[in-house]
């Protein structure tokens, strides 16, 4: 939603705040939630002029004229609308559908990192996606994915050159760099990373940290480099050395993970100061965002752990905006600034009866009252899935000459977390196969972007369902496709099926579809309306359950078996890798 400037509001607010001009709405008999001055101060009227509040106080009857519309809110209390500073939104659910939600549950701002959409689709994607969020009644803000490419060595991600950088921070809904993922690359001053970090910080960008593992002299480097914020503390300790040093902390609680627990009951009883921690979420799935919510979860979350509601409304608010440089305009009810309130019944449930974003009522009642515009996705991004070829048994193949071959074998210890395995598994006619008695799978990287036909196929254990095959487009962050299966025969039609889909995730038994979720859209976000896409997404992971899968949530194992930035090993089409060490591995000791 485009928002007007205050240099251009001035002299209507300024005038509607002496009376001299009238407001379009007021809001009276408030129950305000103060975050400057850490109260509720009751029976305040709020007087909005177009997308701003011109006047904050216990009367603004000389505001009104016969064409301000009077809202009493019957002593409700109202606060700034909620902001999520760090969510990709690329994932799963159309932009549009998210933004429903969004402000559904009362969060109005998003700051978005598209970094899956810029692997799969380059700068064109980008510009796309910056075009999806443009006209929806929620205000998106987008950074320039910073983790791209996760490891030079490796990746083959699409990413963007210097000058489509440049030409993408000139974007106004652009405010900098996304997460550097690898902070070795800027610990060792890799050039190319230290000149994308130089321009960003000569344009007033801000730039988004990932410091997970980094600490001390490492820590201090990278802070050193201008990147003052991290998503990635996971306790009390970690989130304090990064205060200390002065950065920004994004306390994480979303679908990956939920950190809270882990963080907030020590900054409490240590009184630690609270205005450099925000909250974000990171990535919500589709079945989180029903069972959880989204900041208003952090919020009611905080609020249980022992935070004063104040507080923790302050952190989802005013901070997010004073990390960005946004807070002119951004993060409070007071004068001059953009009309984003919330109206809540309570300050327990979180759960907004109104929302007004830019003065606009698109919430009441729980219920939308706006309509958001239909998408427009350009035909060639739902074109991505460019596998070459039609598979067949032969190609998930893994020849061996001998009676048995010793392989090594990719060991899931979570749904994130690999660690390097071998096996003696049997060869039979020169192939060597899996072993459902050893709970050893083959697993396949395809390479789905460019449609160079290449593939790696290799061994993994500890999936443990009672299916053929499993196959996902989606994947951090080089977007293989990912085919995981217990015979060549299933392997090959999940790989078909998903071209044929151009993208999705699929779970297969004898050539048959057990379950399926359509991601057309760059092989990545569905193009369905929430609750069908709620529906398609939960059938992935109930039929894996059903059917013996040994992890929670087993739609993110390929999502992470070619993630370079987290140990052990990962898979790509071009190999399988040894992060730490940095090498390819060979799949077969002969």
């Amino acid at each position: 939603m485009k928002a007007s400037s205050l240099a251009s509001m001035i002299l209507s607010l300024n005038a509607v705040a002496m009376g001299d001009s009238k407001a379009d709405i007021v809001l009276k008999n408030c129950r305000l939630v103060n975050v400057y001055s850490r109260e509720i101060i009751p029976q305040i009227q709020v007087a909005i002029k177009k997308d701003r509040i011109a006047y904050v106080g216990q009367n603004a009857s000389h505001t009104v004229g016969e064409k301000t519309a009077v809202i009493d809110l019957q002593d409700k209390y109202i606060t700034p609308g909620f902001v999520d500073p760090h969510i990709h939104i690329d994932q799963y659910i159309l932009p549009s559908e998210l933004a429903k939600k969004s402000l559904l549950s009362g969060t109005t701002t998003l700051f978005s990192d598209p970094i899956d959409i810029v692997s799969v689709c380059g700068y064109e994607g980008f510009k796309e996606f910056i075009k999806m969020t443009q006209s929806l009644p929620i205000r998106v803000f987008h950074v320039i994915p910073g983790g791209l490419p996760v490891d030079r060595k490796f990746s083959h991600a699409r990413t963007l050159t210097k000058k489509e950088e440049k030409k993408g921070l000139d974007k106004e809904d652009v405010v900098g760099l996304g997460e550097v993922f690898s902070w070795t690359r800027v610990t060792t001053r890799d050039p190319r990373t230290v000149e994308s970090i130089s321009y960003v910080l000569k344009n007033n960008g801000i730039i988004n940290g990932h410091t997970a593992g980094a600490s001390d002299k490492k820590l201090n480097a990278y802070i050193a480099s201008g990147i003052f914020s991290c998503h990635e503390p996971i306790d009390y300790d970690q989130v304090l050395e990064r205060l200390r040093l002065g950065m920004w902390v994004m306390m994480r609680e979303g679908s990956i993970r939920r950190d809270l627990d882990k963080i907030l009951p020590n900054v409490l009883s240590h009184k630690t100061y609270l205005d450099r921690l925000m909250f974000c979420t990171d990535g919500v799935t589709p079945n989180d965002i029903v069972q959880y919510g989204l900041i208003d979860h952090c919020i009611r979350k905080a609020i249980s752990i022992g935070m004063d509601p104040i507080d923790a409304i302050t952190i989802a608010s005013k901070n997010s905006f004073e990390y960005y440089g946004m807070s002119k305009d951004r993060g409070a009810i007071a004068p001059g600034k953009l009309a984003d309130i919330l109206v809540l019944d309570d300050l327990e449930k979180m759960k907004p009866n109104k929302v007004f974003v830019g003065g606009k009522l698109v919430v009441a009642h729980n219920n939308l009252v706006i309509d958001t515009p239909k998408t427009v996705i350009p035909d060639w991004i739902n074109k991505t899935v460019k596998t070459r070829k039609k598979f067949g048994e032969q190609d998930f193949v893994i020849k061996s000459k001998e009676n048995s071959a010793s392989a090594l074998v990719i060991r899931l210890d979570t749904e994130i977390i690999t660690k390097m395995d071998k096996e003696d598994l049997q060869v039979k006619d020169g192939n060597v196969v899996a072993s459902h008695d050893k709970d050893v799978w083959k697993v396949a990287a395809i390479d789905r972007t460019y449609g160079t036909g290449k593939k790696t196929v290799a061994f993994l254990r500890n999936f443990g369902a009672d299916i053929g095959a499993f196959g996902c487009t989606q994947s951090f962050h080089e977007n293989d496709m990912i085919v995981i299966g217990s015979n060549e025969k299933d392997m090959a039609f999940v790989a078909n099926s998903l071209t044929k889909m151009q993208g999705g995730i699929l779970v297969s038994k004898n050539s048959n579809v057990l379950s399926k979720f359509s991601l057309p859209i760059a092989g990545l976000i569905s193009s369905l309306p929430f609750e069908k896409t709620l529906e398609e997404y939960s059938s992935i992971d109930s039929k894996l359950i059903e059917t013996g899968c040994k992890f929670k949530n087993p739609h993110l194992i390929p999502l992470f078996l070619p993630f370079l930035a987290l140990p052990e090993v990962r898979i790509l089409h071009t190999g399988v890798v040894d992060v730490k060490n940095r090498r390819y591995l060979e799949i077969l000791n002969q």
